[in-house]
């Protein structure tokens, strides 16, 4: 099976040693113009030139020493397993909604004879109406007319792979995704922490049968004892409580949990679409959220209880603050300029990811931002991103560091 070691992320800049992606696949030809807010694309991506940009991307982090670990790679080793296999395809069904007995008997004979890899890919890429040539049984719902093309829907996000799960510490939170067109991306990771053996007793800080949604990409470990997660349009407060009390309550080194709340808005996606840590004293941050952006520290408490407190000083010193250092600098999306901050916020120039404290990959259209990073003495790794960038994420939205070495 794939080598792989267990979770360890105790910061977001330290030198990163083992990172999950997954290379977009058919599913990105399965957008459609007419489901593209049912997908949650604002555009149609070009598959070919996407995987170019996406192996541009590996071969970075390859070259810096870092373990790329796939995920399709990961689940074929799990569904080589035939009774989890079974598992997986009758939940996976489930997820999608395939309610009707005779439609759940056709896609089980439609999946019967593909290899772990080609169930896999089909899965993902989704199930076309065209594929299925006879449903036996036929309940209302099958009959009834409906122009949509797919029985099983694609899942063109599954490239982000930061917002499934989220390593922090030595666990992870095993999400719920705002968006039902989204969850299913969890299953992926629910089967990979119950049953792949290299992710054995892996503690989970929460759980995907919760009812309050929470993404990886609001999930930042800025350091060994605080942890910054972001209340957004896809991130309940709800939710980022009983994180923190679960923190709390586990035997990791976490003393503070900083609730960021962000403007509510697609540009603003989640938190690290708008902030992210770039050197041990430096963060990239889109202008725009300064002044609207609230920040609450949560404290543990007596008795398992929890202490919030509003935190009335400035961002900068915010940071000085909970990290204890002596001065922060705030590099600004788009150097600052509106119009660049605007346009290159669309395109996630604050999106970065750290591969060493000072370096990180970046993509390269945003041009301005990626000058001020390395005005700033911030190394700028830059890769392609004409395509990837349609599906509104950046470098650190497509990858779930797994282990990174202490700083």
């Amino acid at each position: 099976m794939t080598k792989l070691s267990n979770i360890h992320v105790y910061n977001e800049i330290g030198t990163l040693k083992s990172i999950l992606l997954h290379r977009p696949g058919e599913e990105i030809e399965n957008i459609v113009p007419d489901y593209l807010n049912r997908l949650l694309f604002d555009e149609i991506a070009y598959l070919k030139q996407a995987r170019r940009e996406h192996d541009q991307f590996a071969e970075i982090l390859k070259r810096q020493g870092v373990e790329v670990n796939y995920l399709t790679d990961l689940m074929v080793d799990i569904l080589s397993v035939p009774n989890i296999r079974g598992e997986f395809l009758e939940e996976f069904m489930t997820e999608g909604k395939i309610a009707t007995e005779g439609l759940r008997e056709a896609l089980m004979t439609f999946f019967e004879p593909m290899s772990p890899l080609q169930l896999l890919n089909k899965c993902i890429s989704g199930v076309r109406k065209s594929e299925l040539t006879e449903i036996k049984i036929k309940h209302l719902a099958d009959m009834v007319k409906n122009p949509y093309p797919f029985y099983i829907d694609p899942i063109p996000n599954l490239y982000f792979q930061r917002d499934p799960f989220a390593s922090i510490g030595s666990g992870i939170t095993l999400n719920v995704m705002s968006s039902i067109t989204r969850n299913r991306e969890t299953l992926f990771a629910k089967y990979l922490f119950n049953h792949h053996p290299k992710f054995s007793n892996i503690p989970r800080w929460y759980n995907r049968d919760k009812t309050h949604p929470i993404e990886g990409g609001d999930e930042l470990v800025l350091s060994p004892k605080v942890v910054a997660i972001g209340i957004s349009d896809r991130t309940d407060p709800i939710a980022v409580e009983q994180v923190a009390k679960n923190l709390f309550e586990s035997d990791e080194s976490f003393e503070v949990v900083l609730a960021f709340d962000i403007p509510k808005t697609r540009a603003y996606m989640h938190l690290d679409t708008v902030f992210t840590m770039v050197d041990y004293d430096k963060f990239t941050i889109y202008p725009g959220i300064e002044m609207p952006l609230d920040v609450y520290s949560i404290h543990p408490a007596k008795n398992n209880g929890i202490r919030i407190t509003y935190e009335t000083d400035r961002l900068s010193a915010i940071l000085k603050k909970y990290l204890h250092l002596p001065s922060v600098k705030l590099i600004r999306c788009g150097n600052g300029d509106p119009i660049a901050a605007g346009r290159e916020q669309w395109s996630d120039g604050s999106n970065t990811l750290a591969v060493a404290p000072g370096k990180v990959i970046c993509y390269n259209r945003n041009y301005v931002t990626n000058e001020a990073l390395t005005k700033s003495g911030v190394e700028v790794l830059e890769f392609e991103s004409y395509e990837l960038s349609r599906g509104r994420g950046g470098p650190r939205c497509m990858s779930m560091p797994l282990i990174r070495e202490e700083i």
